[in-house]
């Protein structure tokens, strides 16, 4: 029995069976946009022109359970340099994606666990490396995806490898410490966007609880909008707000396209979501600074904004 078949009786009796009843029936067109939603995917699961990528924090999940064909790419190895701090390299992830069958004429559908945080840092850096346009982010991630009560798999899928040459990096997508610190002088333009919680941004927060990657100052860049990651999407769903609403959002806290953009968070993965909804929906010229708060409170002589007055205990 195809996948298909299999997913129609999963939601028959199912409150999204009337939902995905013509959806299901109907031939598959490439959806236009940077994001696709569930029910698109659902009915290409089995196209050898889509590849799906999870990328999730949570450790053991893809194989606890994933969207039948996903491949899975590790944050921690796959995405970024394991020795020094930065992104893969090019030769790497040409590796990797040549393995999993992406041609220039593939859509490539990334999804994963906290809203697509660490999908959107995926999606980033899969823009850097030149495939943006082929690139999208499955709108709610796997919240909506298991929301709708869809299949999961844990088999890892087998697909012929492929032959792909990426171009890239493009250095217009990454901010640096330096371009921060134009910036936060008013020497470059740039509106600076830190998506933290309003905690993490006074520095009453040096970091969310729990969290590995410490820096020894708290607060913000000086002159940063605050406007928080999770304000982007909806709550129940996951899935981003309307472009209206997106660009009312930005808007109010000052941002509205007209100068360049630099967003941060504390490692960059954060700041990955806001990038794809200023960058990949609204259009704007955004810049992601992956180095974010880990890199700049931990810098030695740069200018920070500490409204708690918060001091480093060592703890």
């Amino acid at each position: 029995m195809s996948f298909i078949e299999n997913l129609k009786r999963a939601i028959g009796g199912g409150l999204v069976a009337a939902a995905f009843a013509t959806a299901l029936a109907t031939p598959a067109a490439a959806q236009q946009g940077p994001l696709v939603e569930a029910e698109w995917l659902s009915r290409n699961l089995e196209n050898p022109k889509v590849r799906i990528f999870e990328v999730s924090v949570d450790p053991g999940l893809y194989e606890r359970g994933h969207i039948p064909g996903a491949v899975n790419l590790n944050w921690h190895t796959d995405l970024v340099d394991t020795v020094k701090r930065d992104i893969v390299a090019k030769e790497k992830f040409e590796a990797l994606l040549e393995k999993a069958g992406v041609t220039k004429d593939t859509t490539i559908v990334l999804y994963g666990d906290n809203n697509n945080w660490f999908a959107a840092w995926g999606a980033w850096v899969f823009n850097i490396y030149g495939l943006g346009d082929q690139v999208k982010l499955l709108d709610g991630g796997r919240k909506y995806w298991e929301k709708l009560g869809l299949p999961l798999d844990t088999r890892t899928p087998s697909t012929a490898a492929s032959d792909l040459t990426l171009s890239g990096p493009n250095a217009a997508l990454r901010a640096r410490l330096p371009d921060v610190l134009a910036a936060a002088d008013g020497k470059s333009g740039a509106v600076i966007v830190d998506i933290r919680s309003p905690d993490e941004f006074s520095g009453k927060l040096f970091a969310p609880e729990g969290s590995k990657e410490l820096s020894i100052r708290a607060g913000h860049v000086p002159g940063a909008k605050n406007v928080t990651w999770s304000k982007a999407v909806d709550p129940d769903t996951g899935k981003f707000k309307s472009k209206d609403e997106l660009k009312k959002l930005y808007a109010d806290a000052g941002v509205d396209g007209s100068k360049p953009v630099i967003v941060y968070c504390r490692i960059g993965e954060r700041s990955s979501h806001t990038w794809y909804a200023l960058s990949r929906i609204l259009g704007y010229d955004v810049k992601n600074y992956d180095g974010s708060w880990t890199e700049y409170g931990n810098s030695v002589g740069v200018p920070v904004a500490n409204l708690a007055g918060t001091v480093w205990q060592g703890k």
